[in-house]
């Protein structure tokens, strides 16, 4: 059988699960969670050209938050649509 390979989050995952360290949630609460992370899946890819200067700025800020800056700009567009 082929070892998969995991990322680190996955692993990361993995490890908590595998101390115990999740808990318990409700059937409802369970629902909103999958409710809210499928509200965010990205099914849609747009090019846009942006001032060199702003896309340094946005890469400083995702770096840190601990985020790739293509994540931080779906997050920051994602606030807005939804204001």
């Amino acid at each position: 059988m082929r070892e998969v390979k995991l990322t680190k989050e996955e692993k990361s995952i993995e490890d908590t699960l595998l101390k115990d360290e999740y808990i318990d949630v409700s059937k409802k609460e369970f629902d909103l969670i999958a409710k809210s992370l499928a509200a965010r899946k990205k099914d849609a890819v747009i090019n846009i050209r942006v001032n060199s200067k702003d896309l340094q700025h946005i890469k400083q800020k995702s770096r840190r938050f601990g985020i790739k800056y293509q994540t931080y700009i779906s997050e920051v567009l994602h606030r807005i649509a939804r204001a």
